[in-house]
């Protein structure tokens, strides 16, 4: 329940910096069995909301070890279950030695656990965000705990399913993301035992769906429904763009006049949007509760609140999600 609430609402701000999320190949995502989703990773903790919002199953999250410094982070990375993950750079810059090379193997439990469940699991085998146009070198990681499941662990049907995220401008404010989903690499059919070769592959099939020169996916068809239907969407969406304009241009104003590197307005935007918006409902709910005196009343517009913020965003393609 919690991991909805929380998909819910990275959902729905995503959409208050970005105006379109487009994807091709949301049915090649399987929603059932183990699986490693190979991400390229160019715009931060936004990329782990994006990827979580598009899969319709729910996704283990893994992200670099030194978030978890932040106690709030920390419990929340708890709460949701994100595994964290130690960087060779993060350790050599530690300890100024040659990296642990048993850093992971807390995580790498963790992984295999997730995966014997018929979890699925996000990894970014890049090891780091950056801002380069094409993909970085892979690390081996996400290979090796693959083979690892299906030697040592007897998991069947383990898949590495490609996933590229491809940004018009993820530094500005009304751009459009690209998903595209890639073809499969089913470990039950994979012949090698070699984590180099298998990590060629994983890279070679992330590239073909990650590079910044493919174009972006087109936008979906969005009719269909009465006239009934699109008339009452479009009732709450106006009053969703009513109730949040003016936090959302705030938080955006703030994210952007930040500056520094390009990662960090749209983070940014949805971590200041989520406090606004916050900040509004209790003032809103509080003047609703002075004038009505009623705890329905009460729930009622909240209700309004929160249906508003979602049509606001998702009024053009409902279908989609």
């Amino acid at each position: 329940m919690i991991y909805r609430i929380l998909r819910w609402i990275s959902g729905v701000a995503l959409y208050w910096f970005y105006r379109e999320i487009r994807i091709v190949g949301k049915e090649n995502i399987p929603v059932t069995g183990p699986l490693l989703i190979a991400v390229n990773h160019q715009n931060a903790l936004v990329d782990s909301l994006i990827v979580g919002w598009v899969a319709p199953r729910r996704i283990t999250m893994t992200a670099k070890a030194t978030l978890v410094k932040n106690p709030l982070i920390a419990a929340l990375f708890k709460l949701v279950g994100v595994v964290p993950l130690r960087r060779i750079t993060d350790e050599s810059r530690k300890t100024g030695g040659p990296p642990d090379r048993s850093r992971n193997a807390n995580a790498f439990h963790e992984i295999l656990r997730t995966l014997g469940d018929s979890g699925a699991v996000l990894i970014f085998p890049e090891g780091k965000s950056h801002n380069e146009t094409g993909l970085e070198p892979l690390r081996s990681g996400l290979a090796r705990v693959a083979i690892q499941a299906r030697d040592e662990q007897s998991i069947r049907n383990v898949r590495i399913l490609p996933i590229g995220l491809v940004f018009e401008d993820k530094g500005a404010p009304d751009s459009i993301v690209g998903v595209r989903v890639g073809r499969e690499i089913n470990l039950d059919s994979w012949m090698g035992s070699n984590p180099a070769e298998l990590t060629e592959e994983i890279a070679k099939r992330l590239r073909s769906v990650s590079e910044s020169t493919l174009p972006l996916p087109a936008p979906a068809d969005s009719t269909g429904g009465g006239i009934t239907g699109r008339f009452l969407i479009a009732v709450a969406a106006a009053w969703g763009r009513l109730t949040h304009r003016v936090p959302v241009r705030i938080a955006r104003t703030l994210a952007v006049k930040r500056g520094g590197d390009a990662d960090q307005p749209a983070m940014l935007t949805i971590m200041f949007g989520i406090s606004l918006v916050l900040f509004t409902y209790v003032a809103q709910l509080a003047v609703v509760g002075v004038l009505a005196h009623s705890f329905w009343i009460s729930s009622l517009y909240l209700a309004s609140l929160l249906s508003g913020a979602y049509w606001a965003a998702f009024e053009k393609h409902p279908q989609r999600y």
